[in-house]
């Protein structure tokens, strides 16, 4: 019973373990945590190190934290406050369209990995040839990315 209990405490108190670090701290361990990734391939419908697409690899990184996040697409229709680009913090969820530019729906999603004096990086799993799987991109020197730009979100 004894050692039920403290194994109980352990994984409970690891899950939150996170909460408890000032939020700029857990926005640096969310971007550390999701960098520790790059490279891994781009798999459709994936969500493990065996590969990730775009929502996937969102989901992953903030699970590993206790936070919720949407596994698809279309749960951050909704989802999350709204946040300036001037503003956008490391572990703030950056949102495009698909392909399509002309379909205003979130069809992929990144997490913001740096904003330089307004000039953004995020880390997402990518399925273009030119960068496939886990990358960081620089938002601002993207004309496809910022034709695609719906928003960005804080869900912490």
């Amino acid at each position: 019973m004894r050692l039920t209990f403290i194994l109980l405490f352990v994984i409970l108190t690891s899950e939150t373990a996170v909460w408890a670090l000032p939020e700029d701290e857990l926005r640096d361990s969310i971007v550390c945590f999701a960098s520790d990734h790059l490279g891994i391939p781009y798999h459709y419908g994936g969500t493990t190190t065996a590969g990730f697409d775009c929502t996937g690899f969102v989901y992953f990184v903030f699970k590993h934290f206790g936070i919720t996040a949407s596994r698809a697409s279309s749960g951050y229709e909704n989802a999350g406050e709204y946040v300036e680009k001037e503003c956008a913090r490391p572990g703030d969820v950056i949102l495009f369209t698909g392909t399509n530019s002309e379909i205003r729906k979130v069809g992929h999603a990144g997490i913001i990995y740096e904003n330089s004096n307004g000039v953004l990086y995020f880390i997402h799993s990518s399925s273009s040839k030119n960068h496939f799987g886990v990358t960081i991109t620089q938002f601002n020197s993207s004309a496809g990315y910022q034709k695609r730009f719906l928003r960005i979100i804080n869900i912490l």
